[in-house]
């Protein structure tokens, strides 16, 4: 997936400045898509480049001015459009699974370790997205835009869910015992 379809993804319903754009998107679609805000300037210039969105120059006082970025109706089109599109699934890119396979190089505990550090990063992932999860279910009438965005945070979920049992898995299948694991990741 193009980083520009996932911003105008993010801008579709509301306009926004690059900052918030920046903030918004690391919370609302972290759990399937990460840029740096290099990467979402760069790709903020080539969308309005092209058309998809226009910009609007802000004056502050005392801060700097601010451009508010706007989906065009080329924009909603061009996302409208690639929505219907059929794609391949996305290959995995992943750190881990690439030192996994040359995991033969290093002594066991090594990778123990290294899973230990993955195995707690995606169990606090997990609580994150729970807690998101959470809040959308104490919401009394969630709108139909916010219905959409649960589904793709449950596929995050889900996704947490799979690399933490992996992730025992493997530290299984290399000799360390769940409860070994668990009691060693309290201390």
């Amino acid at each position: 997936m193009a980083l520009s379809y996932a911003i105008l993804a993010a801008l579709f319903n509301q306009s926004c400045s690059g900052y918030d754009l920046v903030k918004r998107f690391n919370k609302s679609v972290e759990c399937f898509w990460s840029a740096s805000h290099q990467q979402i300037y760069k790709a903020l210039s080539n969308l309005e480049a092209e058309g998809h969105i226009v910009s609007e120059k802000i004056e502050q006082e005392n801060r700097p001015n601010k451009k508010l970025y706007t989906v065009t109706d080329s924009g909603r089109q061009h996302l409208q459009r690639w929505i219907g599109e059929a794609e391949a699934i996305s290959p995995i890119k992943s750190d881990l699974l690439i030192k996994l396979s040359v995991g033969h190089a290093v002594p066991t505990i090594t990778l123990l370790q290294t899973l230990q550090t993955y195995y707690e990063q995606h169990k606090e992932r997990l609580k994150s997205y729970q807690l998101i999860s959470k809040q959308y279910a104490q919401a009394l009438q969630p709108s139909r835009e916010s219905q959409f965005q649960y589904l793709a945070l449950r596929a995050g979920i889900r996704q947490q869910l799979a690399w933490i049992a992996w992730c025992e898995e493997a530290m299984g299948f290399l000799g360390q015992p769940v409860a070994v694991r668990e009691s060693s990741s309290a201390s």
